[in-house]
Parts: structure tokens; C-alpha cells; sequence
């Protein structure tokens, strides 16, 4: 049963069509990403489907009483009011009873207004959702309900949007690049959360890995058409080239076909019969599908970089904190006494949680920033290109063409060549016609392809790249790669995606906390295996630890402590008659969720309840363990 119905949506700004008779339907628990080229229109497609714009002409329909949750792609919160009041912005009085109690608690309030939050609480019995706020909060790193929105990170922000729009469960979540800003913990968070059964997905992303990871369906848009391929990415590519091989059979069958019937055409008297009147048209129409072109341009990059010499960028002994140690809640170190030296050809990739000081670090190696202690000494023969997070203020009425210009009239190639400003933004997939318009015409993937263009066409030997995925579409993702793979220059990478990591980067710099920085030697994929394999072993320890303790605490006591109080007898006695109980609830439980057939929300208090079941009988397992014991 279709959840989501969309029948011949259509869209056009001014004379650029983006999509036309878009059809399709999504069923309950199926998750689907949307790929195409920047500039086709995926992110407005995202909005009319959602309700934030209206379609030209088209049709959107959800089942009756279906929650659709819509997360933007780009997210900015610019109000001073805290988190808690940012997920609970609604008019009803579950959401304002739950920020009361949550801005008494953190205020702590006077006993009698504390009285009043909790009796409120209970009379709007509003305990389960404050729980499902917290532990959102919690899930992606929100920990300080009172903080002002406005003094978040980009990073930050795009968390609690996150956050926001799956605090009431939606039925069907609606996904502008859900990953864009968040580090690669987070991601792996999100990957979980959406991987809930019963979830129904419309996204879209160029995180290759992720798309493999959630979804279960692509739709193509390309050559005007809506293509659906049912598995994930990986699944989607394999199917794609076996279509391409087809369609290219049938182009060349079609070539042949069509001139056989030219022949014809030419030899046929000029008296045409009906019979050849039917075969004229039928000519025709061989005709447009033998000629029609399926070329996909793709973005050619080439740039002349200059001679690097053996002294690239040396670090010794870097230091830099901000706060005071006098003040630990205010003290943050970044880097501590650390020493490296960058050499050409290497492809570093620096990796950690949103917060901990990448983008700090990058600002004291390009020597924006002084260190507290320790230098940093730039070679000679480095030039720096920087392709960050925040693009250029470009200037929205100049033409695309003039702001290329504005850099450069001509570009130096390799081997004497040379390219026009036209030329040039040709080859990064700006036609003739797109150049002379002004850049507000621009998506978002668009402005980050000519911002590339604009870093590259200075020629850099040193490039430095901070989340350079960010709104780029697949193919120029792809285009980027091999040509970053085949530079020998210095680059350094800070980015969330993980199949570009894993391509280009040769080794880590790995932010541990606390001004620790440790080199890794390998893929962002063997790091996150490895760092898994020591969370459980370190899980394991210190339940191993936790279990000796308890055996060898306070041995000489062990005598006077064997015999029960009555208290602890009658809680022996109570463990036995719940334990039963709380086992079958859980077995039972369990086979509800995996049966499915029940609705997301009450999924997700299927799931909750079985984590606190599940907590409860291992706290039960271990008392009962300890009283027994002493009982002998």
C-alpha cells in the first residue's frame, strides 16, 4: 500500500525547466534516494513533495493521519533560544509543559515552581516523550538543553534539526542531504536510527556509503527520465551499466535500421501511396531515437601545478588551547607538543568529532592562526589553494563568466596550454548559454562546482580541503577523485565521507581529545573496525573488572557479610517472582518487532521498552548474582 503517491509533478524557474510528469509511489518501510546531476532540480522535488513549495502542475498525496517529517538541506538557526525550546517548537501543551520542567530542572528552580513542573508532567502523563527528547538529544550529542541555538556549530545545528524532525516519530521522513556537516560518528548514528523498521525514506545524498547502507531503491533522474532501480547504490551501478550496454545495442541497431530506410527515402517516387506515407513517418520516428543523444559531459579537470620543492609544511612541537587551566570548565586543548612534516605526494586525511579542533588545526598549519607554543614553517615553493566549508561571497547579479574573469582572463595548462575563462567553465559543465547568467540562478551543487573551479584555476601545490564533498553531485564527486588521485601535490582532507576518504587518502591524522593527535597508516574503514574491536574488548575488560571486584571487595568482611538481612532476603524473594516475568515480557517483545506489521510509533515503544527490560533484568541478574552468593 502506497504511503506516498506522486502523479506528473512539473517545475520550471523562468526559462529553465527543472523536472516534468514526475511520477511514482512510495510504500510503507521502503527507503529510496534520489540521484541525479546538480542543477536537475532534486532538492526542489524534496520541497513540493513536502509542501514548502508548490509545484507547477501535479499532484502530491499522503494517506490520511501519515506524520511527514522534512529536514532542509541547508539548516541555519539564527535565534537565542535554547535547544529544548528549538525541538519542542509547537503550540500544544505536552511540548510547553516538557520545556518547563526541563528549564526548571537546569535552573534549579525554587521547590514549589519545581512541584508545579512535575504535577504538570504527570497530569499530561508527558514522561514518555521527555524521554524520547533526552535521548535524542543524547543520540546526536546535544548534552546542554539550555544552549542558545545561535552559538552552535554548523555541525551542531544540523544535529538538533535532525533531532527536530524525528522527535514525533514521522511516518515518512523527507531527507535533504541528511549528512552534510555531520562527522563521521554521527553518520554512523543517524545510519542506525534510520535503519528503524517500518521507516519510510525519501532522501537524497552523495554519500555513496550511506546510500548503500540505508536505502533499498534508487530512482534515476537522467535524459528526462524517472528510472527506478530496485537494491541499494551498489545494486544501482551494476544495473545502470547493464542498461547502458542495452541502450547503446539498440542506438547502433537503430543507426543501422535508419539507413536502410534512408535508402528507401531517397530511391521512393515522388507519388506516395498510403502504404508509404505510414513508412515515411515510421522513418521518422527511427530517426529521432537513432539520433537521440545519450552522452553524459563530464567534468574535465586539469590544472598546471607548480614545481614543489622538498620542504612542504614542517610542524614542531605545536601547542594551542583555548581557556584557562585555572578554569577546567573552560579549558579546551586542541594540540599538544606535536611534531610532523608534510611531504609532496601525500594525502592525509584528518578525522575526529565535530568540536574537537580539525578546523582549528587547519588555521594554524596555514599559518591563520598563532600557535601557544611550537611553529609552523611553509616551504618556499608552496602555493595554497584552500576549497572550504563556507563558499566566497560570490556577488549574486554578476554573471557567471565575470566572476571567473574577475580571477583570470587566461589559464596556464600543462605542456603550454592554455584555456579562456569560457572555455574553462565549459569544461566544469557550464554551457555557453549558463555562463552569461547571473550566479543566483545557481543550486547549491552548482556554486560548489564554480567555487571549485575558481581554487583550481590558481594553479595550487598545496591543497587544502575542508568537507569538499558538501552538495557536489556523484559524477563531479567521482570526477574530483580521479583527478585529486593523480596530482602529485601535498592535499589535506577533512571530510565526512567515507568512500572519499577511503579512495584518496593514504593516511590519518586521527584527533583523540585532549590535544592528542595520532597518525594512522591505512583507510578510514580499517580505523573504524579497529576502534570497534577496542570498544568491545574494553566493554568486556571492565565487566571482567567489575565482576572480580565484587568477588575479592572488602575479603576480610566476607564472614560477617554472608548472612542476609531480612530487607535483603524479602529482595532475593522479589527478584525471583520478577525475573520470570520480565523474561517472558522480553521474549515476547521481541517477537513483536520481528513479526513487524505494527505502525513506526508503536515500533519505536516496542524498542524502548525492550531497552529498559533488557537493562532491567541485567541490573536483577547481577543483585540476584551477589545476594546469592553471600547466601550460600
Amino acid at each position: 500500500m502506497n504511503v506516498l503517491s506522486v502523479e506528473k509533478l512539473s517545475k520550471r524557474y523562468g526559462p529553465r525547466l527543472l523536472f516534468e510528469d514526475v511520477s511514482f509511489g512510495l510504500e510503507k518501510g521502503q527507503k529510496t534516494a534520489i540521484v541525479a546531476r546538480n542543477g536537475t532540480g532534486k532538492s526542489t522535488l524534496l520541497k513540493c513533495i513536502a509542501g514548502v513549495e508548490k509545484p507547477d502542475s501535479g499532484i502530491v498525496t499522503f494517506n490520511k493521519g501519515i506524520r511527514v517529517g522534512y529536514l532542509d538541506q541547508n539548516v541555519v538557526m539564527d535565534s537565542g533560544r535554547s535547544v529544548v525550546d528549538e525541538m519542542l517548537d509547537r503550540d500544544d501543551p505536552v511540548s510547553a509543559a516538557i520545556k518547563a520542567y526541563e528549564h526548571a530542572l537546569a535552573q534549579h528552580a525554587d521547590e514549589q515552581l519545581m512541584h508545579k513542573a512535575v504535577e504538570r508532567m504527570e497530569e499530561l502523563k508527558a514522561w514518555d516523550h521527555e524521554a524520547r527528547v533526552k535521548a535524542l538529544a543524547h543520540r546526536f550529542g546535544l548534552r546542554d538543553l539550555e544552549q542558545p541555538v545561535n552559538t552552535l556549530s554548523g555541525g551542531q545545528q544540523k544535529r538538533l534539526a535532525m533531532a527536530k524532525v524525528l522527535i514525533d516519530t514521522p511516518d515518512v521522513l523527507i531527507l535533504d542531504e541528511p549528512t552534510n556537516h555531520l562527522d563521521l560518528n554521527m553518520i554512523e548514528q543517524l545510519e542506525e536510527e534510520l535503519n528503524t523498521p517500518g521507516m519510510t525514506l525519501l532522501l537524497v545524498t552523495h554519500d555513496r556509503y550511506f546510500l548503500d547502507n540505508v536505502c533499498d531503491e534508487i530512482i534515476e533522474m537522467e535524459f528526462g527520465k524517472f528510472t527506478r532501480y530496485k537494491g541499494n547504490y551498489t545494486w544501482y551501478l551494476e544495473k545502470k551499466a547493464a542498461a547502458d550496454e542495452v541502450r547503446e545495442a539498440t542506438q547502433q541497431h537503430l543507426r543501422g535500421l535508419m539507413k536502410r530506410e534512408l535508402e528507401w527515402v531517397r530511391k521512393m517516387p515522388r507519388a506516395r501511396g498510403t502504404k508509404s506515407k505510414s513508412r515515411l513517418d515510421k522513418f521518422e520516428e527511427i530517426k529521432a531515437e537513432a539520433t537521440r543523444r545519450f552522452d553524459r559531459d563530464e567534468v574535465k579537470l586539469e590544472v598546471k601545478t607548480d614545481r614543489l620543492g622538498g620542504k612542504v609544511i614542517e610542524v614542531r612541537n605545536l601547542t594551542k588551547s583555548f581557556g584557562s587551566k585555572d578554569l577546567p570548565e573552560s579549558y579546551k586543548p586542541i594540540v599538544s607538543h606535536f611534531s610532523y612534516s608534510l611531504k609532496r605526494g601525500d594525502r592525509i586525511g584528518i578525522v575526529g568529532p565535530n568540536g574537537i579542533g580539525k578546523s582549528t588545526f587547519i588555521e594554524l598549519l596555514l599559518g591563520r592562526m598563532k600557535p601557544d607554543q611550537g611553529t609552523v614553517s611553509i616551504g618556499d615553493t608552496v602555493v595554497l589553494g584552500t576549497f572550504g566549508q563556507l563558499m566566497p561571497a560570490f556577488k549574486e547579479e554578476q554573471r557567471i563568466v565575470e566572476a571567473v574573469r574577475d580571477i583570470a582572463e587566461v589559464i596556464p595548462l600543462n605542456k603550454g596550454k592554455t584555456l579562456s575563462a569560457s572555455q574553462l567553465l565549459e569544461r566544469f559543465l557550464f554551457d555557453k548559454e549558463q555562463q552569461y547568467q547571473s550566479i543566483s540562478t545557481l543550486s547549491g551543487g552548482e556554486r560548489r562546482r564554480l567555487y571549485l573551479c575558481m581554487v583550481l584555476m590558481k594553479n595550487p601545490n598545496v591543497l587544502v580541503l575542508d568537507e569538499p564533498t558538501n552538495d557536489l553531485d556523484i559524477p563531479t564527486l567521482n570526477a574530483l577523485e580521479d583527478f585529486l588521485m593523480d596530482l602529485d601535490i601535498c592535499q589535506l582532507i577533512v571530510s565526512h565521507d567515507r568512500f572519499f576518504m577511503d579512495k584518496l587518502c593514504t593516511k590519518l591524522l586521527v584527533f583523540q581529545g585532549e590535544g592528542r593527535i595520532k597518525e594512522w597508516v591505512g583507510s578510514y574503514t580499517e580505523l573504524r573496525e579497529m576502534q570497534k574491536a577496542e570498544q568491545q574488548r574494553a566493554a568486556s575488560g571492565k565487566r571482567q573488572v567489575e565482576s572480580t571486584k565484587r568477588q575479592t571487595e572488602e575479603p576480610g568482611a566476607g564472614a560477617a557479610k554472608k548472612k542476609l538481612t531480612y530487607a535483603e532476603k524479602l529482595e532475593l524473594q522479589r527478584i525471583d517472582k520478577e525475573m520470570p516475568k520480565l523474561e517472558a515480557r522480553k521474549e515476547e517483545l521481541l517477537a513483536i518487532m520481528a513479526a513487524g506489521g505494527t505502525d513506526h510509533h508503536r515500533m519505536m515503544e516496542h524498542s524502548i521498552e525492550l531497552e529498559k527490560a533488557t537493562a532491567e533484568i541485567d541490573r536483577m541478574t547481577d543483585r540476584w548474582l551477589e545476594l546469592s552468593e553471600r547466601e550460600g
